[in-house]
């Protein structure tokens, strides 16, 4: 789906493309060559990408979180923005899972530093 998108996407600056865990089932040094295509496609128009792969939400320019909650029978979604140091921790979580370590948030830093 990323190349045709790319294909389709040739000429046409300005474009919005959006991706729902194109990265699903990478990794690695796969998921980063996505994550570089994903950032040079933005570089000519708008890409929103849905993501787990710490290495691709690290090539983003932006970043939110989506929160949902439960309540009773009502779901609710939430996006919140991310300044620099939720993101640390928001790249750190997608790397250790629910406990955040310091080597956790040293490979976050490391991602975001390219």
């Amino acid at each position: 789906m990323l190349a045709l998108k790319v294909c389709l996407a040739e000429g046409n600056d300005g474009v919005t493309m959006i991706f729902d865990e194109i990265d699903r089932g990478v990794g690695g040094a796969t998921a980063d060559a996505v994550g570089r295509r994903l950032a040079a496609l933005a570089e000519a128009g708008q890409v929103l990408v849905v993501t787990h792969s710490p290495q691709v939400a690290a090539l983003g320019a932006h970043h939110w979180r989506v929160e949902k909650r439960v309540t009773g029978e009502q779901t609710l979604s939430q996006v919140v923005p991310l300044d620099a140091g939720d993101r640390i921790d928001e790249i750190a979580r997608m790397v250790a899972g629910d406990t955040i370590t310091d080597e956790a948030r040293a490979a976050a830093r490391s991602l975001l530093a390219g």
